[in-house]
């Protein structure tokens, strides 16, 4: 069993001081300086990777783009790492209380009171992970029961090498399931953001 581990009051600039084990809150995370990014689940301590490959980042942009153009005269908005976002069990719940922050590549959010200047407290309505080889892991199992979990309603993760996005949604359960795995000239669509469309080799375009 993991002991809780809190820093003390003061700020924290290096990463290896950090019990790799312990359980942290957002209040620790607000409290670390150092150049490392990292993601707090459940108030275990993830590394990020660090600088995108630069095909990460142009399929990131490509898919934000669309995204925002898209956006333009409704009400949601779209955000891109590094952005935080928490997941308190409760909206009550402090910052000492709340265990998860985590940095989606993208994030669309419907629900403007969730937004604060710190980010977003709750759930986006549709998070996009664009996979790479130090993160395909967590975004595959830690980060999709996270986003099921705390009902994310779409999750689209994005496989650069194999030029694929699967989208998955939620069901009358809450419980993800695959709308299907998207290539070649197929087009991608959302059920959050209606009317959207975007081709997948556009994504993938070099």
């Amino acid at each position: 069993m993991s002991k809780n581990y809190n820093i003390d009051e003061k700020i924290v600039d290096d990463l290896s001081v950090l019990e790799p084990e312990g359980t942290y809150s957002y209040a620790d995370y607000l409290k670390w300086t150092f150049d490392e990014r990292v993601e707090l689940i459940k108030g275990k301590l993830f590394k990020m990777s660090p600088a995108p490959k630069r095909l990460h980042q142009k399929i990131d942009v490509k898919i934000l783009y669309s995204i925002y153009d898209f956006l333009q005269g409704q009400k949601c908005e779209v955000y891109t790492a590094p952005f935080d976002v928490r997941f308190p069990k409760s909206d009550l719940d402090s910052n000492e209380q709340t265990y998860t922050v985590v940095q989606p590549d993208i994030c669309v959010i419907c629900d403007l009171s969730k937004l604060d200047d710190a980010g977003c407290k709750g759930a986006p309505d549709l998070v996009v992970e664009v996979l790479s080889p130090t993160t395909a892991e967590k975004d595959l199992t830690d980060k999709f029961q996270l986003y099921e979990e705390h009902l994310v309603k779409e999750y689209w993760v994005v496989f650069p090498d194999e030029k694929v996005v699967e989208i998955f949604g939620l069901n009358e359960s809450g419980k993800y399931h695959s709308r299907g795995k998207f290539v070649g000239s197929d087009n991608l669509t959302s059920d959050v953001l209606k009317g959207f469309s975007l081709v997948v080799n556009e994504v993938f375009e070099d």
